[in-house]
């Protein structure tokens, strides 16, 4: 028999069927159909709060608090030479918004340092907030340029 969508079925044991609860004692899940005697869970329309233990101290709770997160932290987006050579041509110029449209960074709010990852053979002109100090003797060596974009205060 040759298989096709007509005859394909499921492998043995990787369906079951429905439980159908409340259908007599015979099925051993009649009358209170597997929920047991009375209380919270027995009730239609139960749902447990997240974390709740029973009355118990949550577990969140009962750990002491560490640390905090700073929500002024510098954060960067990374992009190595190597992504840099396979993505463009020699003489190609390099800023934050090519770079956005080739899909190699998001366009957030941080901003763009370059990483020595990589080799570079290509002659490119690159602009950005920072470079690390690998990548800009790799540009250099390969005949490029490295320029750093002075980003605008919000004040001026």
């Amino acid at each position: 028999m040759a298989l096709s969508l007509n005859n394909i079925k499921a492998p043995k044991g990787s369906t079951q069927k429905k439980k159908r609860v409340g259908r007599g004692p015979g099925s051993g899940l009649g009358k209170t159909s597997g929920r047991g005697h009375k209380g919270q869970k027995s009730r239609s329309g139960y749902s447990k709060k997240i974390g709740f233990e029973g009355g118990q101290m949550p577990l969140h709770r009962r750990l002491p608090k560490r640390g905090f997160t700073n929500i002024f932290k510098k954060q960067w987006l990374e992009v190595s030479l190597a992504k840099l050579e396979e993505n463009f041509n020699a003489g190609d110029q390099i800023t934050i918004e090519v770079l956005h449209q080739r899909g190699l960074i998001k366009k957030a709010k941080h901003d763009l340092v370059i990483l020595g990852t990589g080799d570079l053979t290509k002659a490119l002109t690159i602009s950005a907030h920072r470079f690390t100090k690998t990548a800009r003797e790799k540009i250099e060596q390969a005949g490029g340029t490295a320029s750093e974009v002075v980003k605008q205060s919000a004040a001026a």
